[in-house]
């Protein structure tokens, strides 16, 4: 087989590889503009009902008022599990010893623990301090990951200690020193990690259908589940909420792409 025929099957098989990959996203914009019926049939091509759908879903949903909810649990919990994971895993890379090794260990083994283990233990503590519907309520079990903190040692593993030593040695603090120092320079692995963070939030189901309890509280995808409950499914508005739902995290992830796969590489190494 001659050089230009193995690019021309590789080139085939990537393209192949793309467009099944695409297929679902362009499905659901074709399903948010065809009537329920239409995306029964398995219509694909773009349908004429889009405003209809949109008018459909805000009048028997108070779809803005979730988008705000979720976009700003989502934000919170992004910015907190940053923070609070990328000082463990300066911490535990810059300052460890064996305790700190064996605590880091004890961290990466509970992500072999399922959430759902934990989702009855974790409501009872909440329920008894009176967290339920609160936004902290949401926020505690999530801005802690033991995979954003391997993320964040792994990078610190790069970081030069020599830098470290002249900072003190020009009288910076250790928190200037990560502040000033290390921050500026992980900026891919914070693209990374605000990427998971971010999409992990975003699309969180499980944790707030418990926590939250009042319907004022309901996030985005809490709203969809709501919407194939009833008797009836119309699935032209239905599509059009998980499009509306999708659209932060697509915007998220490509902006922040070229860091993204920077930083998990760094992460990687």
């Amino acid at each position: 087989m001659t050089k230009k025929s193995t690019t021309f099957f590789m080139y085939a098989f990537l393209i192949l590889c793309s467009a099944i990959s695409i297929f679902p996203l362009l499905w659901m914009v074709i399903a948010a503009t065809n009537k329920s019926v239409d995306v029964i049939a398995g219509k694909l091509t773009i349908g004429t009902n889009l405003i209809q759908n949109y008018k459909n879903l805000i009048g028997s949903q108070d779809v803005w008022h979730f988008f705000l909810n979720s976009g700003k649990y989502a934000i919170m919990t992004t910015v907190l599990s940053l923070l609070v994971c990328s000082l463990a895993g300066y911490a535990f890379e810059i300052y460890h010893d064996k305790i700190k090794d064996f605590l880091f260990m004890l961290i990466l083994m509970t992500m072999m623990l399922p959430f759902v283990a934990l989702m009855v233990p974790l409501f009872q503590m909440f329920s008894e301090a009176k967290l339920l519907n609160s936004t902290l309520g949401f926020l505690l079990p999530s801005i802690s990951t033991p995979l954003l903190i391997m993320m964040f040692r792994q990078s610190a593993k790069s970081f030069p200690l020599e830098i470290i030593e002249a900072a003190r040695i020009d009288g910076l603090s250790e928190i200037q020193i990560f502040f000033r120092m290390f921050v500026p320079m992980m900026k891919s692995t914070y693209a990374a990690a605000t990427t998971i963070s971010f999409m992990n939030a975003w699309n969180n189901y499980l944790w707030p259908r418990v926590i939250m309890t009042k319907s004022t509280s309901q996030t985005m995808p809490m709203m969809i589940s709501s919407l194939t409950s009833g008797y009836h499914t119309d699935y032209g508005m239905l599509m059009l909420a998980v499009l509306i739902t999708t659209l932060p995290t697509a915007i998220v992830f490509f902006v922040l792409q070229k860091n993204f796969a920077e930083g998990i590489t760094g992460a990687i190494k």
